[in-house]
């Protein structure tokens, strides 16, 4: 790993890492796949919500990986959408990036997200594709439209969150992340939603250059989760105007997907796995390193 001094001047992106009582193999991991990036005019905020004290007292160490990384803790567990618009608060960078405390960003991430938005001045935004692993190595991968419009959030979210680099001004014009109890697990869907009917619009990479943990196996969602999201389907997909009788499936979607997994969990399955995995990838591969 390479020693880095810090600048005096504000740092061009700033990274916000939400976490709560994380693995902290895990989040050594992505705290270390930031330090490894490409570009390197960055500051982490690691953000911890109210983690038991031992579990934060090893949080609080991951400051000594990089001069770059700041270790914030909060006192309360609040929720990811309360504690990453603290971290907007005091974000010192023209950009903001997304991280989370599981997954891993790969060395040219922030090069190309940042070379994007400099470049393309009609986007408020930029995400990728990403690879996705578990403990086996990587199972799948998880696509996403270049250019996403209002009927690309009928199926689901068309940007995944924790790859996205956004303009401050947007995410601070626009007050953050929703921290209504409603939004809970779904804060980053009812995000984008919420931007693109502010006329506001993103744009995805077509390369993975992220790592995304997700257990293939792990099919569970409690209802209240999948009850939230159908709500925030409702209101959002009739102010982006897509609501009608043949899209009315897609807002009611989550508590038929719950239902699958109680009574059919092998078909959810399959749906599940062949919307992530391709062709090329049917065999589990080594992961990057």
């Amino acid at each position: 790993m390479k020693k880095y001094r810090m600048k005096s001047n504000a740092p061009e992106v700033s990274i916000l890492l939400g976490t709560y009582n994380p693995d902290i193999s895990y989040l050594e991991s992505s705290v270390k796949s930031i330090v490894n990036q490409t570009f390197t005019d960055w500051e982490l905020l690691i953000l911890d919500d109210g983690s038991d004290m031992d579990v934060a007292r090893q949080i609080h160490k991951m400051k000594y990986l990089d001069p770059r990384i700041r270790c914030i803790r909060i006192k309360h567990h609040r929720g990811l959408a309360a504690v990453l618009n603290s971290g907007l608060k005091i974000a010192r960078g023209r950009y903001i990036a997304r991280m989370d405390d599981d997954d891993v960003s790969l060395p040219q991430r922030l090069q190309k997200e940042t070379d994007f938005l400099k470049t393309h001045p009609a986007y408020g935004w930029v995400g990728c594709c990403a690879l996705l692993f578990d403990e086996d190595g990587v199972w799948g991968k998880a696509d996403r439209p270049q250019k996403p419009d209002e009927k690309s959030f009928l199926h689901s979210s068309p940007y995944i969150h924790p790859s996205v680099l956004f303009r401050g001004e947007v995410l601070k014009k626009n007050h953050g992340y929703n921290t209504a109890p409603a939004c809970a697990r779904c804060e980053d869907y009812e995000l984008f939603m919420r931007l693109h009917a502010g006329h506001y619009r993103g744009y995805n990479l077509q390369e993975a250059l992220f790592e995304y943990r997700e257990d293939r196996n792990n099919l569970h969602r409690s209802f209240r989760y999948c009850l939230y999201e159908m709500l925030i389907r409702r209101k959002w997909f009739s102010r982006l105007q897509i609501l009608s009788l043949s899209t009315v499936y897609y807002v009611y979607k989550p508590l038929f997907v719950w239902l699958m997994t109680l009574f059919a969990p092998g078909a959810a399955q399959k749906i599940r796995i062949s919307r992530n995995v391709r062709d090329h990838l049917q065999t589990r591969a080594p992961r990057h390193e």
